[in-house]
């Protein structure tokens, strides 16, 4: 007989999440606008592409949820052919094949803007989508799991699908191509800066905390403790990212509202189409928003890394990548909050699978 999992609601903090996340997208404006030496000392402090504070805020934001995961459980994912197989369908098939679409279509005049949007949609999420799936009582482990595929994929298969996507999918379609080298060290880089230090530390204080203070002290006592922090990091990273590019925002209104017209449709419209699968193939709530949040998400810092080592700070490729993290944030808040109302519409709690790692609230 399944057991009946009760309906869960957001914490306290979790619910005001959304005026969290205004209120520092404001200040991170404010910085840039009123502080604009802000953003100068963001631009001096760099790792290869990605400002330092901002990379300190990514692993700072990252690291109370990769402490969360049950490793032991994780390795049972891997035996989830529904799951792995519908992720890399999603991630790797209809993400790249949706944001090339978009991006002729409603960018045909800016090729600029168009090549921007096509990288952000090679990028696959091993950041950010981590907290999306928490709040929305995912399955922790399993997407512990597919980041560690995608960024896997990430390494290999980049540079490849820059190719196909910007030189020869165009020329049999009768398009203009795009010539672009991305470099390999920067993908490799990325992937284990931003998810290689977080994952590596927060496997070791489970296996550590587990095996001298036993599981109940390390969920208990221990992971309350360093759980609000992931919020912490989640709106310092915003801030900064607001205040290091939010004068290009102000300068550029109209390009930004281009640019962000396809990215708002290809987060619905992926998100969407990932949970639809997850429903059809069998899955779960929790492996199905899963699913759906890690192929909506996006790497913005591996994008943006790529962007500027290829064409330049000031280039619009740049500029299409800066973009999206600035569209995807509140874009994948109302999306945990859609995931939540679908829940019980989709899988009534007699059919619904109870997830051992969920909680009520997940950043806290």
């Amino acid at each position: 007989m399944t057991a009946v999992t009760p309906p869960v609601k957001l914490g306290t903090t979790d619910r005001f999440l959304p005026v969290w996340i205004i209120a520092a997208m404001a200040l991170g404006l404010a910085l840039a606008v009123f502080a604009p030496a802000v953003g100068e000392a963001l631009h001096s402090f760099e790792i290869g592409s990605v400002s330092l504070p901002i990379a300190i805020g990514l692993l700072v934001m990252m690291y109370p949820v990769l402490a969360k995961v049950r490793y032991s459980d994780a390795r049972a994912v891997a035996g989830d052919r529904k799951l792995l197989i519908s992720s890399l369908v999603m991630n790797w098939l209809v993400g790249p094949v949706l944001m090339f679409a978009l991006a002729w279509l409603l960018l045909p005049d800016l090729p600029e803007y168009r090549t921007g949007l096509i990288i952000v949609g090679l990028a696959r999420c091993i950041a950010m989508v981590l907290i999306w799936n928490d709040l929305a009582c995912g399955d922790r482990e399993a997407a512990a799991f597919l980041v560690a595929v995608n960024s896997v994929f990430q390494v290999i298969m980049f540079g490849a699908l820059g190719w196909f996507y910007l030189q020869l999918l165009p020329s049999w379609l009768g398009l203009p191509t795009t010539s672009a080298d991305f470099s390999f060290w920067a993908i490799t880089l990325s992937v284990l800066v931003f998810l290689g230090i977080p994952l590596l530390a927060g496997y070791l204080s489970r296996r550590i905390g587990e095996s001298t203070k036993g599981r109940d002290w390390y969920e208990s006592r221990f992971l309350p403790r360093v759980g609000p922090f992931a919020l912490y990091g989640l709106l310092f990273t915003i801030v900064m990212l607001f205040a290091l590019q939010g004068q290009q925002v102000i300068d550029r209104p109209w390009d930004v509202a281009r640019i962000a017209l396809p990215l708002l449709i290809y987060f619905a419209v992926t998100f969407l189409l990932g949970f639809g699968l997850g429903k059809l193939v069998g899955l779960g709530y929790e492996r199905t928003t899963t699913l759906a949040f890690t192929a909506a998400g996006n790497n913005f810092e591996l994008a943006i890394a790529v962007a500027i080592g290829t064409f330049g700070a000031t280039s619009g490729q740049a500029l299409a990548g800066i973009v999206g993290p600035l569209i995807e944030v509140p874009v994948l808040v109302a999306l945990v909050y859609v995931a939540l109302w679908l829940r019980p519409r989709l899988f009534p709690p007699a059919a619904t699978t109870p997830a051992p790692a969920a909680s009520t609230s997940a950043l806290v």
